[in-house]
């Protein structure tokens, strides 16, 4: 059953209607608008079971009207589009057994924006009954960030991005325009605060200024009408700006419109971007929200930052001036629009939720995962690690709850969408281990005592403390050691072989040392390090992260990703085995800083010593970005464990510059002698191993990838077996 306020037009009502129609063929569906207009009279012309009430109802007779169409239509979910909706929904959860949810198409702190009163009220009353959802759903993974910024429970909230129909879209591309023939630039959107269409004016008065075949066309009522056309008429573009108001034929619209624009400052997933995409027009868009999901930088259209009207005038002119590349982002940005953001795609993720909120209602009382780390520190590697974690577990159950020991919970909450806490609340901890079935020590390398004896205590007492609260235990694809002091190894190897049920290591080394320590009760297998198995980005993905850094992506390059190390002193020799590829190879040398601000400094000293033509890297990458790029490389050569790992999973030959014995396991079980301990680090130490490794090419690289990607598949199928005992 479907709530809607019924006074819903724009976005709101295309949404509603859509995904009411689609979820129709399916499923039995009725919509219930609690006021008779354009979306009650729509759906029924539609052939949808339509329930309305005819004017404004008091909210008391709304409410029994609610009650009454739960009690005869009973069903399983029911899901409110809407304020008004959402309060009507709070009500009827408190006085029926029932699963309630609501979609979140819009920042609720903001819906109101210059509307005090309205803000204080309605806003206010959207906001407590969003707070009795059992479930949210959010339009873009941004809106989704929003709502678990300010305390929703990431595990409560679903994202769908909105979807269109593209089965009738013309095929071809849209009839450019050359010449004089003046170029429309247009924005259909509500004219209100939100929207910012004072910014869009403000870039074509800028961009007219140098191109006088600009027109600008405003399609939409509000308030704000008035204020604009003053501006308009300020900046003298009043004879070339026409303000079209309400628009009911929008593929009509968008049919006479050249370049699609939204100057946002606050959206989710907007559908005048899909509605424009619909007819292979190209767009310039505001980078909040959901727009850069499907926008992507000079790829499927522009971005520009909210208010920036010098960047997108700049924009607008580019596109003006050049009919070709209007044509190009056009096709590319209609292309991942019909196939990413499909009404189809849209229906089958929402009925794939409903199925995922029944099922989770029904969870057993004991369920789900604590995840333990060196999580929230920044660092790639332990970041990644999180991911591939989580990735797995929920190939193993989608709906698994899971709860994550962080130093940053609200930034791991955003980033991974999962519940998580400060990694030192012990009091959060024991809630957390009473309520899991599994404790994952999470990969990396917890069990060592080189950074203090006190970070491996509080590792093992997780562990004791996770075993005596009755979790299963396990260390997922870890690195143990090193462990200097013997009273160390004794207590390690004491409480592992006590706690955990099952031990795999991404290497052998790790191996050896639980030998040596004692332990022997638990199941102990090599496996490989979890972030092998990640999904790779696309190669347009790649190409825009070397773009951001101003990094040509066609040439030939060598990587180093170096650290700051106590016995690291002779850094002249990296910089001049960096000149060296060059002078010999052609290779340009890119210095990539792997844990971003730590190694920020080092890399950009390195750098500063090399006289051969390089790049630095200046930004923290996904991990998909980590490993499409080192994989680029002819030759990767790292300290950090995890840009080895990357590279290698990328396909690209690795020398590992070894400060600890985890670099040394991991090119001895790939089967490769390109090592340098750091201590023996030197020029030509380096240039040895770049001719070595140069010279093998990049013969069994893909042997060794595959064979890593198999091993690693072991840490998810032990975690698999020890939830499903």
């Amino acid at each position: 059953m479907i709530f809607a306020a019924g006074g819903d037009v724009g976005g709101g009502k295309t949404h509603i209607l859509s995904i009411a129609r689609e979820l129709s063929k399916n499923n039995e569906l009725r919509l219930v608008s609690f006021y008779r207009s354009f979306l009650s009279h729509e759906a029924r012309e539609m052939g949808l079971d339509v329930a309305d009430i005819e004017g404004t109802a008091p909210f008391k007779e709304g409410l029994a009207f609610a009650l009454a169409q739960f009690d005869e239509f009973k069903p399983d979910i029911v899901h409110c589009h809407g304020g008004k909706a959402n309060v009507y929904g709070a009500f009827l959860k408190q006085r029926r057994n029932c699963c309630i949810c609501s979609t979140v198409h819009s920042d609720p702190k903001l819906d109101y924006l210059g509307e005090p009163i309205k803000q204080y009220t309605n806003g206010n009353a959207n906001q407590w009954a969003l707070r009795r959802m059992d479930y949210l759903v959010a339009v873009a993974g941004r809106m989704k960030e929003i709502l678990i910024e300010r305390g929703f429970d990431p595990y409560k909230v679903y994202t769908i991005y909105n979807g269109m129909d593209f089965s009738d879209a013309p095929a071809e591309p849209k009839p450019q325009k050359h010449g004089d023939e003046p170029v429309v630039v247009g924005i259909l959107a509500r004219l209100n605060p939100v929207k910012d269409i004072e910014t869009v004016v403000r870039a074509v008065a800028k961009a007219y200024a140098k191109d006088k075949r600009l027109r600008l066309s405003i399609a939409g009522n509000g308030e704000d009408k008035a204020k604009l056309e003053a501006l308009v008429k300020e900046l003298g573009i009043e004879d070339v700006t026409v303000f079209e108001g309400w628009i009911t034929d929008v593929r009509a619209y968008f049919d006479r419109v050249d370049i699609n624009v939204l100057a946002s400052l606050s959206e989710t997933f907007p559908y005048s971007l899909l509605e424009g995409a619909y007819v292979h027009c190209p767009a310039i868009a505001s980078n909040v929200g959901g727009i850069p999901y499907l926008i992507e930088q000079g790829v499927t259209g522009y971005l520009f930052e909210p208010g920036d009207s010098d960047t997108f005038s700049e924009h607008i002119l580019r596109l003006a001036a050049d009919p070709e590349l209007r044509t190009a982002l056009g096709e590319a940005l209609f292309r991942k629009a019909g196939t990413e953001f499909s009404l189809e795609r849209m229906a089958r993720d929402q009925q794939e939720a409903y199925r995922s909120m029944l099922r989770k209602n029904k969870m057993p009382k004991r369920s789900g995962v604590v995840l333990c780390g060196a999580y929230g520190r920044g660092n790639a590697g332990d970041e990644a690690i999180l991911r591939a974690i989580l990735n797995e577990l929920r190939a193993v159950d989608p709906d698994m709850p899971f709860w994550v020991m962080s130093r940053d919970p609200k930034g791991t909450s955003k980033k991974e969408g999962v519940r998580s806490f400060y990694i030192f609340n012990v009091l959060k901890m024991i809630r957390s281990l009473r309520k899991a079935k599994l404790f994952v020590n999470g990969g990396g390398t917890l069990i060592q005592d080189i950074t203090s004896t006190r970070s491996l205590n509080f590792y093992l007492f997780t562990l004791i403390a996770a075993k005596k609260l009755g979790c299963r235990v396990i260390m997922y694809g870890c690195g143990i050691g090193p462990l200097g002091s013997e009273s160390n190894r004794r207590h390690a190897g004491k409480v592992l072989d006590g706690t955990a049920d099952i031990i795999t290591v991404r290497d052998s080394g790790s191996l050896e040392l639980l030998r040596d320590i004692g332990v022997s009760r638990p199941e102990m297998t090599l496996a490989a390090d979890p972030t092998v198995n990640l999904p790779p980005l696309s190669e347009d993905a790649v190409n825009a992260a070397f773009r951001e850094e101003g990094i040509p992506s066609d040439i030939d390059m060598i990587a180093f990703c170096m650290r700051d190390w106590k016995s690291f002193t002779d850094r002249e020799c990296v910089a001049k085995a960096a000149d060296y590829a060059w002078e010999k190879y052609g290779l340009t040398p890119v210095f990539i800083p792997f844990e971003v601000p730590r190694d920020t400094e080092i890399t950009a000293d390195l750098a500063g010593m090399v006289k051969a033509p390089h790049y630095v890297c200046s930004r923290a990458h996904s991990v998909g970005e980590y490993t499409g790029m080192l994989g680029r490389m002819r030759l990767v050569c790292g300290m950090r464990l995890h840009s080895l790992i990357f590279a290698t999973a990328g396909g690209a030959p690795v020398v590992g510059v070894s400060y600890d014995v985890k670099v040394d396991s991991f090119i001895r079980d790939i089967g490769s002698d390109a090592l340098i301990p750091l201590e023996d680090l030197s020029f030509d130490a380096l240039k040895a191993q770049i001719d070595a490794v140069l010279a093998r090419g990049s013969a069994g690289g893909e042997a060794t990838r595959k064979r890593l990607m198999d091993m690693e598949k072991k840490n998810a199928e032990a975690a698999a077996r020890l939830l499903s005992e």
